[in-house]
């Protein structure tokens, strides 16, 4: 057979002895992660997250590596653009920045932040999630979702984030103008609680509130972007699942 193909003996013994390399034995079970964690994402995580599972796992791989591997696999994170609504042309007051953009804690419930987003129902049309944040653990202490966006359902959110968390010393509760947050009412229940200060982003200035515009930004392009929802019960789970699990 050799001869028929003129290949020399040497090279053909040394083709049927030839190892696979461990760079390409590394590749194959990076790969094998690789796509477990795309799967199990749901298909929401980039390179940087899925790099950051790994790291995590205990696997010494770099980023630009995970990114040549899902380029090779042809996969990627899914992002969609999200909607934006209208800004208000009524004049707003400018109130005390308190935080003024200083995200640091030493421990839990020093400062929170809170907001409104969007999300969009076929039945239900647009319906709203308020959200609070502790700036310590980055981590969702407190929602609620209602077809209404009203000062209820701001002051239902940081109700929920108080009756789970407790706080017991002084709290910076950082949100911004909108007139839910503004509200006599939601004054009242500030105060009611004795031990919270009320922080504003300045007018047009969302860095000022940037890690809850962060994670609602993550929200859309992971969840409410890449599904249609039925009508607000639908959306409500769906939100729930993401908030809970992801």
């Amino acid at each position: 057979m050799c001869e028929v193909l003129k290949v020399s003996r040497s090279s053909y013994y040394k083709y049927l002895h030839k190892t696979e390399s461990k760079r390409s034995r590394e590749n194959r079970m990076y790969e094998e992660e690789i796509m477990k964690i795309y799967e199990e994402s749901k298909k929401r995580y980039g390179a940087p997250k899925i790099h950051k599972m790994l790291v995590n796992k205990g696997y010494n791989i770099s980023l630009k590596r995970v990114q040549r591997l899902m380029n090779k696999l042809g996969i990627k994170s899914i992002i969609i653009k999200k909607f934006k609504p209208y800004s208000s042309s009524n004049r707003v007051e400018e109130r005390e920045n308190i935080l003024n953009r200083d995200f640091s804690t030493t421990t839990i419930n020093q400062k929170w932040v809170t907001d409104i987003t969007y999300i969009y129902t076929v039945k239900d049309k647009w319906c709203y999630l308020a959200t609070v944040i502790d700036l310590y653990t980055k981590k969702v202490i407190g929602y609620a979702f209602s077809k209404t966006m009203d000062t209820e359902l701001a002051i239902r959110a940081v109700e929920n984030a108080y009756n789970t968390q407790k706080p017991q010393g002084e709290l910076i509760l950082h949100s911004d103008l909108g007139s839910q947050y503004t509200s006599t009412k939601f004054q009242e229940y500030i105060l009611s609680k004795g031990n919270i200060k009320h922080s504003f982003s300045h007018k047009g200035c969302p860095y000022d509130n940037a890690c809850i515009e962060s994670f609602h930004a993550s929200l859309k392009k992971e969840e409410v972007n890449l599904a249609t929802y039925h009508d607000f019960d639908t959306a409500r789970l769906a939100i729930f699942e993401y908030i809970e699990s992801w």
